[in-house]
């Protein structure tokens, strides 16, 4: 009996590693590879800052231009993927995989696969020593996981009892999806506060996407977002790159960086461009950086500095929303005149 149960896991083991595997970053993505996945596709996109849209090639299009990049890194929506059932979702706890798994879960019902062809494996952080603990602990958002984090044989042992989610489970997957991507915040935000079964995933990220919004406090007055106030705070009139922000030992620059682990470091010079090219009289102003720009050095390309105005947002707030340029986030823009969605200090959006 025991030989017929090694041979029948066997035999499920290659079945599915000839299925249709998912893989949420690149390293995930060769580890599979290695272990004998024969078709991996890889879904890998930070959805936590940047436009995201329902309809598939308005998505890819918005976020291309966006990050004003024709990387091929995401290839959910290629129509090279040939989705050979079953298909294996293989996400870690970090956050940016948890959207991914979701959009996933919507484009391939709108394909028409069925949830019951659908696999989901999902991995709690590996388990680590204690002073790699103690560091861990100083992070307040999960943003690092991978499934490659996971030795072999937890793999193959993971792909034997791999079995689709309920179709409740599934459901409230592809909802979570439509509300992410919705105009409308509030209803996704509310999720995140009240809770959704399965999904603890959640509140901690309602907790990261309330840091790229302004802030509205009780005595009523406007507040850059907290990221914004990070790139402030760690800006003077004396001329800094990209780099030096993130390279300055200090909390601020510790805070700052703990929300580019999960954004991806390339949209702190994003965001320093739109702040020195927002309007005439920018809060910012900008110059050429120590290396040429298109060379592959985006973080010392430039280089920047607080104008006057700059210094008074930084210490007195906002007069209005559109003192600050805008910034996508999931369906909305944080920033936004025509969608003034600011955030209380209990957490919770509002609109002006």
């Amino acid at each position: 009996m025991l030989q017929l149960r090694v041979l029948l896991n066997m035999t499920r083991r290659a079945n599915i590693l000839g299925a249709t595997h998912v893989a949420f970053d690149g390293l995930t993505m060769e580890h599979l590879s290695q272990l004998g996945a024969t078709h991996v596709v890889r879904v890998s996109d930070r959805l936590v800052v940047g436009p995201s849209r329902r309809d598939a090639l308005e998505h890819a299009r918005a976020r291309q231009m966006w990050w004003s990049s024709t990387e091929p890194w995401d290839k959910l929506y290629s129509p090279d993927v040939r989705w050979e059932l079953p298909i294996v979702l293989w996400v870690s706890a970090s956050l940016h995989e948890r959207v991914n798994l979701w959009r996933t879960c919507s484009w391939l019902r709108r394909l028409g696969i069925a949830h019951h062809d659908v696999l989901v494996l999902e991995f709690d952080p590996v388990p680590l020593s204690s002073a790699a603990s103690r560091e861990v602990l100083t992070r307040p958002f999960t943003c690092s996981e991978s499934v490659s984090d996971h030795p072999d044989e937890v793999l193959l042992e993971r792909i034997e009892e791999a079995r689709p989610w309920p179709r409740e489970r599934y459901d409230r997957a592809v909802s979570l999806w439509d509300m992410y991507v919705d105009e409308d915040p509030a209803p996704f935000v509310e999720s995140c506060v009240r809770g959704v079964q399965g999904f603890p995933e959640l509140a901690p990220l309602w907790a990261l996407l309330s840091r790229f919004f302004p802030a509205r406090t009780t005595e009523g007055s406007l507040r850059l977002s907290r990221f914004d106030e990070l790139i402030f705070a760690l800006l003077s009139k004396e001329w800094k790159t990209p780099l030096a922000l993130v390279a300055h030992e200090s909390e601020t620059q510790m805070n700052l960086w703990h929300l580019l682990s999960c954004t991806g470091d390339l949209l702190l010079p994003r965001r320093l461009e739109h702040w020195a090219g927002h309007d005439s009289s920018a809060a910012m102003e900008r110059a050429p950086g120590p290396r040429p720009p298109d060379a592959g050095y985006p973080m010392l390309s430039e280089v920047y500095r607080l104008t006057e105005r700059g210094l008074r947002l930084r210490d007195t707030g906002l007069d209005q929303l559109a003192d600050a340029p805008t910034l996508p986030i999931a369906g909305t823009e944080a920033y936004a005149p025509s969608a003034p969605w600011v955030l209380l200090e209990e957490g919770r959006l509002t609109r002006l």
